[in-house]
């Protein structure tokens, strides 16, 4: 099937989840140890039985929807005619802009980076570039390529993990800031009133944060 769309998608979706891995591999070399990638505490731990299928239905439903003309895994009709199939190019495209900007905030948070909450692990406190405003920019991308998912593939197993993918990160986000405010205290605290978790919040950058 000649799905232009769909195809720039899957890639990205691929490039993002390599990028990753490539992360925990680092991670699991400079360490060696698995603290940091495999998850230690029971709340991340329960969140992993539905994260990793996913994140491989992630990586896979585009791809079915790019060989299947029908079933639910087949794109709906009305997806392949103007003008949804000119939303599906702006859904790509905003993808392939989540991937760029996701890559440049693991970059800023370099060694701190880990995939999992690390107890006894106290990494910088980065305030710098997009952690100045969100609290948690690659969480809020990584939702965004989630809705932009969605668009360019408008099927309900995606709209079902759509769904699970967003419940994932708030209860993630949440759960490492009450990690952090025990980690860091009330600078932390500070850099919580002066951030916003997923969006800039309205007045000046904060003071004092650890990234997520």
């Amino acid at each position: 099937m000649n799905d232009l769309q769909g195809v720039l998608l899957a890639i990205v979706i691929c490039a993002y989840w390599s990028y990753v891995g490539a992360l925990a591999v680092r991670v699991r070399r400079r360490t060696r140890k698995l603290a940091g990638i495999v998850p230690s505490q029971p709340l991340e731990q329960a969140m992993w039985l539905l994260w990793v299928p996913l994140v491989l239905a992630w990586m896979l439903l585009p791809w079915l929807a790019t060989q299947r003309s029908e079933g639910p895994w087949a794109l709906p009709a009305f997806a392949r005619e103007n003008p949804y199939a000119a939303l599906r190019w702006a859904g790509a495209a905003v993808g392939l802009l989540c991937l760029a900007l996701s890559v440049t905030c693991w970059r800023r948070m370099g060694k701190s980076w880990r995939m999992s909450v690390t107890p006894g692990d106290e990494t910088e406190l980065i305030t710098t570039g997009p952690y100045a405003h969100v609290r948690h920019p690659i969480y809020a991308l990584s939702i965004l390529l989630m809705l932009c998912t969605l668009l360019v593939v408008p099927t309900w197993p995606v709209l079902l993990m759509a769904a699970v993918h967003v419940t994932l990160m708030l209860l993630k986000a949440r759960n490492e800031e009450r990690f952090l405010v025990g980690v860091h205290g009330a600078a932390y605290e500070r850099y919580c009133r002066q951030t916003g978790r997923f969006l800039p919040r309205l007045g000046g950058p904060a003071a004092g944060g650890n990234p997520r």
